[in-house]
């Protein structure tokens, strides 16, 4: 069978990607020596993804997720993830009016365009759980009762990969609701150098200037990157690689249907990011590490080690 893929025509002139130059733009004044881990929030965001921060205290999570909201002058809710924490204390509650003999109802942090939950694995398995509607259907059903969320909705959750004490597992269903897992790590000499100096300037100078974008450009931006190609065969090669996660004798548990749908709108998000209406197996590829850490359930081999096998064993097909 012909591997070889005729790529179609790029169209750098597309408005979408001046948006996303202006969104790198913004978060590169905010996260410094960070360009890689911005291009896949970037991509997270414009996919309509979620996004789980696997990373150190004092990385950078909490100021990543606060200039996303900013760029898109959208509105941030942050829940610090406690085990006394309650589902409602995240998506609200009904409480009775004594004057008007009627109860009404207070909406909860997840009514944001982007909710910032920390240390989301601090919670209990029940209040976790009150995620997973707001993160699979951007609705919330609260005493029988659907109320929709922001269209632009986006979770940014953190963990502490190091400290397990008193720590609750994420469970699988909720994970796969992630589009991608990153780690943001330690800045680089040059880029702790600019901390420092933002650190010494006033205030007002110390701050990035306003995003230009706004949430109507956000959700169009979005709905363009729906329209990226995806080529058969790169869908097929797509395919190959979630029925390796499947029948790997060291995975527990592969990529699901909905897992694939993320990979692929990653992907997607990925290569308008780089100035293409087309997706290359190169952006399968690329994207795979985020995409798949977050979903993959090993028998005891290190995830990474078994994500770049994989990735070496399938064969990807070639552009001419």
């Amino acid at each position: 069978m012909n591997t070889t893929l005729e790529p179609p025509c790029s169209n750098s002139a597309d408005p979408s990607a001046q948006v996303a130059f202006k969104l790198r733009q913004f978060l590169q004044s905010v996260l410094f020596g960070k360009e890689h881990q911005i291009d896949m929030v970037i991509g997270c965001l414009l996919a309509r993804g979620h996004l789980l921060l696997d990373d150190l205290p004092g990385t950078g999570k909490t100021t990543l997720a606060k200039a996303i909201s900013e760029a898109v002058n959208g509105r941030l809710a942050r829940v610090q993830c406690t085990p006394d924490l309650m589902p409602s204390d995240i998506t609200g509650f009904s409480m009775f009016n004594q004057k008007t003999r009627e109860f009404d109802f207070h909406p909860g942090p997840v009514f944001a365009d982007v909710l910032l939950a920390d240390e989301l694995n601090r919670t209990t398995p029940r209040t976790q759980s009150a995620l997973l509607e707001a993160m699979g259907e951007r609705q919330v059903t609260i005493e029988g009762k659907t109320h929709p969320l922001s269209p632009t909705f986006m979770v940014i959750a953190t963990q502490n990969p190091i400290d397990s004490h008193g720590a609750y597992p994420l469970p699988e269903a909720q994970l796969d609701r992630f589009a991608i897992k990153l780690r943001i790590g330690y800045p680089d000499r040059d880029a702790q150098k600019q901390i420092l100096s933002r650190a010494t300037q006033a205030e007002s100078a110390s701050l990035p200037e306003m995003s230009p974008l706004s949430l109507d450009q956000l959700r169009q931006t979005q709905d363009h990157v729906r329209t990226i190609q995806v080529h058969s065969r790169v869908s097929d090669y797509l395919i190959d690689l979630v029925e390796a996660t499947r029948n790997d004798a060291a995975v527990e548990l592969g990529v699901s249907a909905r897992g694939m749908l993320h990979w692929q709108s990653i992907a997607q998000a990925w290569a308008m990011l780089q100035g293409r209406d087309f997706v290359t197996p190169s952006d399968i590829a690329i994207v795979a590490q985020p995409v798949l850490s977050v979903r993959l359930l090993t028998r005891g081999e290190d995830v990474d080690v078994v994500i770049d096998r994989m990735m070496n064993t399938v064969a990807a097909p070639e552009y001419k």
